[in-house]
């Protein structure tokens, strides 16, 4: 089949066109804006890329099928000469996921407000080594498992990325919906996407419907501790499991910590040890990350005692890009770059490094760039995660002029409450500017270790990079 993907350079849209090539179609695309890396991976499997959107090019093709990511809306000149004609079937991309590859697969959904991208690689990185050949599709870049997709052995597990947001412009279902999963992971739940979701139970309500679709013979994996799942009820339609500090969870973390020189914490399953795991990811969080995929992985390949798992390899697992990615490493300074843009996950990653580097100042930049970010919902969140640096630095609110001046993140306010709490904070017009202010108080300390981490779910306009640059020459 010819099959055109609309916004191909997307990472889940990149990722999903090359399953499709692996999988014999022959796959195109278009996007605003063609960019490397996706561009360049995509290029190398033999995909044609075409620079923004033309109707009148989309006709000539004539491909028997079009993908529309998420990214794509009305006004859009292929969608709209697409719904004026008809001429070609379209999907959006969870549905073409579900018709291609995962009808005919059992698959683990990994979903959840924080930790998807990581727990989808550790999934598909511990089938792996204990010798099976899972599918995969994972929301990110992975340093393990090597590539972010894979067909897999039909006869082996499909593991993907479970997002709630909604599939496309004419589809306002969650993703995870259409990913018919025999094993549903519920890493933690919490209120998100201020943009399509109204307050708590509605999320709420979309992770219940996930869960509706769990057959009889398949699991939910959740998180006991969190409270937010406990009141999504017993769940009574399919087996359960939970995973957990608290006692009473099935599978059990315990005796967690986290120094300079790493990490270590026991699995146990049911009364009886697991595994003791010593590496090198920061913070409980990606304990409850790895005990989350551990469970997952064994109850896929041994439903009986999923125990029989062989878990030796996550001493060797080295994360995903993007996730406290250390970019630069020496005993006078740590560069972080974080994905963080819930007030949750950077308040988890902050505590963490206070253990992981102690006598460290703490450098904390952060760009108010999501849809939920960017506004007033969970500010005073936000507030007490940033009050866990030393020094914050807060980006410009990206794209101000589709928020009402009452609805955007206020910046000074949250820099004159963090004074309060003894945190100096800093911000700037631009981007650019911020950077010099950053790289100036980084120079200024002679006598302590610094850490500086960048939280954002986009480039930062490129400041990392040049950060990084300032600071390794």
């Amino acid at each position: 089949m010819r099959i055109y993907f609309m916004g191909i350079c997307g990472t889940a849209m990149g990722n999903a066109a090359l399953l499709a090539r692996a999988a014999g179609h022959e796959v195109l695309g278009a996007d605003s804006g063609v960019y490397p890396p996706m561009s360049t991976v995509l290029a190398a499997a033999g995909i044609t890329l075409h620079e923004g959107y033309d109707p009148v090019r989309l006709e000539k093709l004539a491909p028997e099928l079009v993908v529309v990511g998420n990214a794509m809306s009305r006004g859009n000149a292929e969608v709209e000469w697409l719904l004026d004609t008809r001429a070609i079937p379209f999907v959006s991309l969870p549905a073409f996921l579900y018709d291609a590859v995962l009808s005919v697969r059992r698959n683990i959904v990994i979903a959840g407000t924080h930790g998807k991208t990581t727990t989808t690689a550790l999934t598909a990185f511990l089938l792996r080594a204990n010798g099976r050949d899972p599918g995969f599709l994972i929301g990110g870049v992975p340093l393990d498992p090597p590539v972010g997709n894979h067909l897999g052995t039909a006869g082996d597990p499909f593991v993907i990325e479970g997002d709630e947001y909604d599939s496309a412009f004419f589809d306002k279902r969650s993703k995870f919906i259409h990913y018919a999963p025999h094993i549903a992971v519920l890493n933690n739940l919490e209120f998100d996407h201020a943009d399509i979701f109204r307050d708590l139970p509605d999320v709420q309500r979309t992770f219940l419907h996930l869960t509706r679709i769990v057959p009889r013979n398949g699991w939910v994996v959740l998180n006991g501790d969190d409270a937010n799942l406990k009141a999504l009820g017993p769940l009574a339609w399919t087996r359960v499991v939970r995973v957990g500090l608290e006692e009473g969870n099935d599978l059990r973390i315990a005796g967690f910590r986290e120094s300079a020189e790493g990490v270590s914490f026991r699995l146990i399953w049911q009364g009886k040890p697991w595994a003791e795991v010593k590496w090198t990811l920061s913070g409980i969080f990606n304990a409850r990350n790895a005990a989350m995929a551990a469970l997952a992985a064994g109850l896929a390949l041994f439903p009986d005692d999923p125990t029989k798992l062989k878990l030796d390899a996550l001493a060797k697992f080295r994360g995903v890009k993007r996730r406290q990615e250390l970019l630069v490493d020496t005993p006078r300074l740590k560069v972080v770059e974080d994905f963080g843009h819930h007030p949750t996950a950077l308040a988890e990653t902050l505590q963490s490094f206070r253990a992981r580097f102690p006598g460290h100042i703490i450098h904390a930049a952060f760009e108010p760039r999501s849809n939920t970010s960017r506004t007033k919902v969970l500010q005073a969140a936000f507030l007490r995660a940033l009050a866990l640096g030393d020094e914050i630095y807060i980006g410009a609110i990206a794209r101000p002029e589709k928020l009402k001046p009452e609805e955007r993140f206020d910046v000074e306010a949250v820099i004159q409450h963090l004074a309060t709490q003894g945190v100096d904070a800093y911000t700037a017009p631009t981007h650019a500017a911020l950077l010099d202010i950053l790289q100036g108080k980084v120079a200024e300390e002679t006598e302590r270790p610094q850490v500086v981490v960048f939280f954002t779910n986009g480039s930062f306009d490129g400041i990392i990079g040049k950060f990084v640059k300032g600071v390794t020459g």
